[in-house]
């Protein structure tokens, strides 16, 4: 059948006839028009829905175009030859790339091959029977991924699950293959799995218990137990008083390069070529090109990996009124290309970090075992199997920069981010002042990065009275920064971060980014806030007029003090009631993509506000 179509415009004739030719052989082949799988790419064939609503979806998201074989639609499996090893495709990829399309997993989602890539087939055994005699669309091992993905996603007991296998068992015809237990059904599944290791770790954030500490019963810095204590301030031997996950990536990236198009994606940015001499992919970016310029070894493999890191906290409770902060550090592939490196299957998780309370500055320490495998990639990982050449080669990986939002930014690079010096540009020559009724202190000076003969420049009442004829520091690398750490010169420095410990760390001109998403968010709020005066988030108040009465700025903006309320005169950014209330119904019947917003009508500040404004 011709699927063509698939890469075509979704405004085009041939996607239209496309679609319906795919909906009329899925009804022709799974005679139903209630249940069909939808094969969009947010659904990838995990939610069922009608005709109606799949051809909406179709449409609006487009098909999923590595969905090749229809085999959730009715279209048999086929086998292909594999010319290099003269055996049947069926007994290998095809068997678990049918699972992948179960739950968005990619050929490089299951287990460790060995030394032999086409091992795997031996290692799933009877995983690829039907799970009934007869049964074409579900083998044992999908029909296992997929209720196990709903154990996770739903949040399942071990003994429900258990529950759910049994009545599964007694449901399907005689001889059917689904396991019994929570139990079995783990055995199966554990060729799929990546390896872990579960390191205990000092409460007090001292040390990890590896190495030359992985028999010490206590932290030889603060001296505090290894093991938890009881209510009955008695210690339990044996349960850690905190854990931390290890995800080694090394095994994951041997899996990336075992799989036939994933090994070809990897390789995607050096046959492509930027023509327009803009920056679209951090191929185009001076640390790429530094590296292939300064070790040509290594940037003449299109094969080594180009990584970052990103770090954060998150509440794994859903609960506001809990601390409990969780620390993931994920790593992501910049090899592939644009469409690709953001897909969740390619963000890999290689550290969580439990709680209560976040590292903060002792992040360096659960770091070291992620940092001694960047060195071994550095070095070189030998034996690594490329499906796409079916050859053997060297894998090397280098980690060009960490993204994170600017409180992590102190945490990872070891520079102070709070405080009068908190500009890591600038350093000792950061331009700050203390308000002194708004109790916090600001940040002026930044007229210095624009244009020399920008007109703002020369303004003075808009500003702070006056004129910017300064120019703007440089920013330190790499090599000034480790060595004013390693000389004690740390005015604007708390620590030598432990990245320095790789070798080429040093010489990259962008070592930490910032996430946009962060900063974006946060001045949206307080101009939002701000303009349309919501109570909490509007930062112009009576602290923030006498502190502009203090600096000399906007006199005419002081508070007038009554006999019963202060009044704050309009400032040029207060908006008239007709002006909100045309913000608001802007917001208000604003459409966006699904997913890319909340629903504006429903956020307790929005309803506040339409109250206050009365809109009709």
């Amino acid at each position: 059948m011709d699927k063509s179509w698939m890469h075509s415009d979704r405004r085009s004739k041939a996607y239209e006839f496309g679609v319906e030719a795919f909906l009329n052989f899925a009804v022709e082949n799974l005679l139903t028009t209630t249940h069909i799988c939808c094969p969009c790419v947010k659904c990838v064939n995990l939610k069922l829905f009608g005709v109606g609503i799949i051809r909406d979806r179709v449409y609006f998201n487009g098909i999923d175009q590595s969905y090749k074989n229809w085999t959730f639609h009715g279209e048999p499996w086929e086998a292909t030859t594999n010319a290099s090893r003269n055996v049947e495709e069926d007994d290998g990829h095809s068997r678990y790339s049918f699972v992948s399309e179960e739950i968005d997993m990619d050929d490089n989602d299951f287990g460790d091959f060995g030394s032999d890539p086409y091992e795997f087939a031996n290692v799933i055994g009877d995983g690829d029977q039907p799970v009934y005699p007869g049964c074409r669309k579900y083998a044992k091992l999908s029909a296992l991924v997929k209720l196990y993905n709903l154990k996770a996603k739903h949040g399942m007991s071990d003994v429900c699950f258990t529950e759910l296998l049994i009545l599964q068992g007694d449901l399907l015809p005689e001889g059917n293959t689904i396991p019994t237990s929570m139990y079995e059904a783990k055995k199966t599944l554990c060729a799929l799995g990546l390896s872990y290791e579960k390191m205990h770790a000092c409460p007090n954030d001292c040390i990890l218990y590896r190495k030359e500490y992985e028999d010490s019963t206590n932290c030889p810095t603060c001296g505090i137990s290894r093991w938890k204590e009881g209510k009955d301030s008695i210690l339990k031997e044996g349960v850690p008083a905190k854990v931390v996950w290890y995800f080694p990536p090394i095994p994951r990236f041997k899996r990336m390069f075992q799989s036939h198009e994933t090994a070809k994606s990897l390789t995607w940015h050096a046959a492509r070529k930027s023509i327009d001499g803009q920056m679209s992919h951090p191929a185009d970016s001076p640390s790429w090109k530094l590296l292939d310029d300064k070790w040509p070894e290594f940037g003449n493999e299109p094969r080594n990996l180009r990584l970052a890191l990103s770090f954060d906290g998150f509440n794994p409770h859903s609960s506001l009124s809990s601390r409990y902060s969780c620390w993931p550090v994920i790593l992501v592939t910049y090899n592939l290309p644009p469409w690709l490196c953001m897909k969740r299957k390619f963000m890999m998780l290689t550290l969580l970090i439990s709680g209560p309370k976040q590292p903060g500055n002792d992040i360096d320490v659960y770091l070291e075992p992620l940092i001694d495998d960047l060195k071994s990639l550095w070095v070189g990982i030998r034996g690594v199997y490329d499906a796409h050449n079916g050859e053997y080669f060297t894998l090397r990986a280098v980690l060009m920069w960490t993204i994170n939002d600017f409180p992590a930014y102190g945490n990872l690079s070891g520079c102070v981010v709070k405080g009068y010096k908190a500009c890591p540009i600038c350093g000792d020559d950061t331009p700050s002042h203390r308000l002194k009724n708004g109790h916090k202190i600001c940040y002026i000076g930044h007229r210095k990065w624009l244009p020399i003969n920008h007109p703002y420049r020369r303004q003075r009442a808009a500003f702070n009275e006056k004129p910017e004829y300064g120019i703007p520091p440089e920013p330190l690398t790499g090599e000034e920064v480790l060595h004013m750490v390693e000389n004690g010169d740390r005015v604007c420095w708390k620590k030598k971060s432990i990245f320095f410990d790789l070798e080429y760390w040093k010489y990259l001109p962008v070592r930490h980014a910032l996430d946009v998403m962060h900063i974006e968010k946060n001045v949206c709020d307080s101009i939002i806030g701000t303009l349309l005066e919501i109570p909490g988030k509007n930062k112009d108040g009576i602290a923030a007029r006498l502190d502009l009465l203090n600096m000399g700025v906007k006199t005419d903006l002081q508070p007038e003090y009554g006999e019963r309320r202060t009044r704050l005169p309009p400032g040029p950014w207060n908006l008239s009631r007709a002006e909100k209330r045309e913000v608001c119904n802007s917001f208000y019947g604003m459409k966006v993509p699904e997913g890319y917003s909340s629903n504006l009508y429903k956020i307790q500040d929005f309803l506040a506000l339409n109250h206050m404004i009365v809109i009709p």
